[in-house]
């Protein structure tokens, strides 16, 4: 049950077409009912709290186990991510779910996958944006967020410092994005550097590319918690999970100010339209 449904019948209840009882007994059925598996129980209130269903972690369970929750949260029509599938579990999952969506770089699977929507000057989106081309998995992942949450997003890759210009040329669609998701490796200096460019939140990602002395990503990482761009926010390695969320919610909180501007501020929208005169 989502938030669309909880209000059509709040307002049946409200025009006197549903009593009160029928309405509460809906609502057990739905975000607040009690269903155990034996080996999960699924949180079918999620989406309504916090816009995205419950995500399967799919990294140390079976095939059958994420099939049976997937089937049971997707219920309603949910957008439902399984995230960190390898490749065996990728085929047994297609085999089962013919119509889902799996990304075999991001090793995800998205159920009742959403269009996805374009990027405009009227839509608050995220940007992606990846060092090099050794941080597309972490891209993906954080891709395929933002697609099962509905946000519009844009990817940017291989713009790393060792070609400072590259990610300069990309400002002005930095400038448009709502937030900001930056993957890198290495030496993870790319967060910082977009960080001291824009007003826009910055979510940095640290990846475990690189060599012996990146100590699997903790050299990124430490680079990042350590940026001197004030402003630069930081998950866990090769977490694009997390990131894609945390700027999926900051476009979600822009597209819903009252204003109803979305991204756009008033200068923005003033030059806007004395250009269109």
């Amino acid at each position: 049950m989502n938030e669309e449904q909880v209000m059509h019948l709040l307002e049946l209840v409200a025009a006197g077409d549903m009593d009160v009882a029928e309405a509460v007994s809906q609502l057990k059925d739905g975000p607040f009912r009690d269903d155990v598996t034996g080996f999960a129980t699924p949180d079918y209130h999620r989406r309504l709290r916090t816009g995205l269903a419950e995500v399967v972690y799919g990294e140390h369970k079976s095939a059958a186990q994420i099939l049976e929750i997937v089937r049971r949260l997707a219920q309603d029509g949910a957008p439902v991510l399984v995230t960190r599938i390898d490749e065996a579990k990728q085929r047994q999952l297609a085999a089962e779910l013919p119509d889902a969506r799996i990304n075999s770089v991001a090793r995800t699977l998205l159920f009742n996958a959403p269009a996805r929507k374009d990027v405009s000057d009227d839509e608050p989106f995220v940007a992606i944006v990846a060092a090099g081309t050794s941080d597309l998995h972490v891209v993906e992942e954080a891709a395929d967020v933002c697609l099962a949450m509905e946000v519009a997003f844009e990817k940017i890759v291989d713009v790393g410092v060792a070609g400072l210009h590259r990610v300069v040329q990309q400002l002005p669609t930095l400038r448009r994005a709502a937030a900001v998701v930056v993957v890198a490796g290495m030496d993870g200096v790319l967060p910082s550097i977009v960080g001291g460019l824009l007003d826009k939140p910055v979510i940095g990602v640290p990846t475990s590319v690189g060599y012996g002395a990146s100590f699997g990503g903790v050299a990124a990482l430490l680079t990042m918690l350590n940026s001197c761009a004030p402003g630069v926010t930081v998950t866990n390695i090769d977490n694009g999970f997390c990131a894609g969320v945390a700027a999926c919610k900051i476009a979600r909180g822009i597209s819903q100010a009252p204003d109803g501007r979305g991204a756009r501020s008033e200068t923005q929208a003033g030059v806007a339209s004395r250009r269109g005169r």
